[in-house]
């Protein structure tokens, strides 16, 4: 169109960066972080940004290079979310419970060249770089160590002569840098990457995923809105920061000019209450197992929650109503998610309205609660790409398509091109379209059984057999049956005290669910769990299936 032009007036590459200068402006004087006695204003936290971004490149750290980060919820960590890409770098934030041989993988497809190390993990960084000189032949990054003087225990590790291999700290890298005449190396593509975060590696193998400064961008602003962040509100950090660099949160929290309160060990239920008293914390984000902390607390660690409710939102996992009615009934509002890394987190969101039956509750999900800036989510025959029926029993492969989601998997053309295959974003996860709308999550493809021409979503059994009083948590696979060709195994772990036998579980199940759906044989023990605490299927099915040991405990099997 004649008259039209694209210039640096009407076009400015979107990027997360902007969000803090913005809110050295707009909100100059407000608190940005608490931290133990620690307090740093939006000013204070955007002129920090910059002068590591300075030291950066004095450390030789150019456009497109990575910059790694092993460490907990604590204010560099969340520095690094800004100061990194404002060098043009590219930031990979690590998940702490990482074992050495896994890390070592990790970091040598980052290939980073700066490796932030928080002093809790400096053993386990260590002993990954040894197995990443040893195994792979190649060139470490150089170690930085984040201490702590807000921390009792870095002031041993620092009396006892910590000997480690980091010739800087990170108050040294901030030393190096100056704010005043560094001019921030923004994108000059709004799609170029801005960090690196890792799946759970379900099946045990982790995979990199890129995201765009544009995509970091647009859903920041969209978990504004999904997760309902109010403007110079306190958000308590439960949600680790290495999950989808923390839903995005980590850079929308500047956007709104709120208040981040870091505890670098959340896992104390007082903590968490306390915390919520003092900085008049209204939202905290995180795994279904928060809500299990927060349930269980006793008498002496919980706070009253004073004429508000607090709004928790939790994804990855399904939810225990018994759980889910005791933390309301203690003020929280509980939100249950659904995503995934790929989609830079949850992109759905809804209330756990109780009232609803168990199965729509757990594992329902409306289009119409999906965030504006998803353009198609459908449920799909994936050789064909048609829709299926809006019938409630058709089965097809849920898919997403928008502008929120990765750029692809680092260095895995082949894994990028299989995800958007048809130009939809495939995730591998199953459901049906019911007539008014809504998809309904009935399975990962990987997990369904089939039985006598009958499919059965695990989740729906998993849905019931959470619903028992004694069961605290459950998994179901496929058991190989030579007639029925396969039947649903459940791997049961019961809550502290409760006893229960086979008998009394099948029985349960017995009462809800079709003959077909019911397990036929029930494991008692623990659950394995990856790093990121999710169950793994894949072992539980090897274990079913005889090809691997039981978990400790016992079986009773009803045949």
């Amino acid at each position: 169109m004649e008259g039209v032009v694209d210039c640096s007036a009407n076009y400015i590459p979107l990027t997360p960066i902007s969000f803090l200068e913005r809110a050295a402006s707009v909100y100059a004087d407000n608190t940005s972080i608490i931290y133990a006695t620690l307090r740093f204003s939006w000013r204070q936290t955007y002129e920090r940004c910059l002068k590591f971004a300075s030291a950066f490149l004095h450390l030789g750290i150019a456009p497109g290079h990575i910059v790694a980060a092993l460490a907990p919820n604590v204010p560099a960590l969340y520095e690094l979310h800004f100061s990194v890409p404002m060098a043009g770098a590219v930031l990979s934030a690590l998940n702490t419970r990482l074992d050495p041989p896994t890390l070592a993988l990790v970091l040598h497809q980052l290939n980073p060249k700066l490796f932030f190390v928080d002093y809790q993990y400096i053993n386990v960084a260590i002993q990954a770089i040894d197995i990443l000189i040893s195994t792979k032949n190649v060139n470490p990054p150089q170690i930085i160590l984040i201490s702590d003087d807000h921390d009792t225990e870095t002031s041993s590790i620092k009396n006892n002569n910590h000997k480690s291999p980091c010739s800087l700290d990170y108050n040294d890298v901030l030393a190096m840098g100056k704010s005043d005449d560094f001019e921030v190396i923004r994108p000059t593509n709004e799609c170029d990457p801005i960090s690196v975060s890792f799946t759970s590696g379900s099946t045990g193998h982790p995979k990199g995923v890129v995201y765009s400064h544009r995509a970091a961008y647009l859903n920041s602003l969209a978990v504004i809105l999904r997760c309902d962040v109010r403007q110079t509100a306190a958000f308590l950090w439960t949600l680790d920061m290495f999950r989808c660099n923390g839903w995005c949160l980590t850079w929308a929290m500047a956007a709104v000019g709120g208040v981040n309160v870091f505890i670098r060990n959340p896992v104390a239920a007082n903590v968490i209450f306390d915390a919520i008293q003092l900085h008049n914390v209204v939202q905290l984000c995180g795994p279904p197992s928060i809500l299990n902390v927060l349930a269980n607390s006793s008498s002496e660690e919980r706070r009253i929650i004073y004429n508000k409710k607090v709004n928790v939102i939790v994804a990855g996992g399904l939810l225990n109503s018994e759980t889910v009615n005791k933390v309301e009934e203690l003020g929280f509002h509980v939100t249950d998610g659904y995503g995934m890394t790929e989609m830079l987190g949850p992109v759905t969101v809804r209330p756990c309205k109780l009232e609803l039956d168990e199965q729509n509750k757990i594992t329902g999900s409306s289009t119409g609660l999906h965030n504006v800036l998803i353009e198609g989510i459908d449920v799909k025959d994936p050789k064909t790409m048609k829709s299926v029926p809006c019938d409630g029993k058709t089965i097809g492969e849920v898919m997403f398509r928008g502008n929120i989601l990765m750029s692809g998997y680092l260095n895995n053309t082949k894994a990028t091109q299989e995800a958007f295959n048809g130009g939809w974003y495939h995730t591998r996860d199953l459901g049906v379209r019911h007539p008014n709308g809504s998809i309904q999550m009935k399975d990962r493809a990987k997990d369904i059984i089939t039985t006598e021409g009958e499919i059965i979503s695990t989740l729906e059994v998993e849905v019931v057999l959470l619903s028992h009083p004694k069961v605290l948590e459950a998994a179901v696979v496929g058991k190989s049956d030579a007639v029925l060709k396969e039947v649903p195994c459940a791997f049961v772990r019961l809550k502290q005290g409760f006893d229960a036998n086979a008998e009394e579980i099948i029985e349960y199940c017995g009462a809800q669910l079709p003959n077909h759906m019911v397990p036929k044989t029930i494991v008692f023990g623990n659950l394995p769990v990856n790093f990121n605490g999710k169950v793994q299927k894949y072992v539980l099915r090897d274990k079913a299936n005889g090809t691997s040991e039981l978990p400790n405990g016992h079986s009773d099997s009803i045949l």
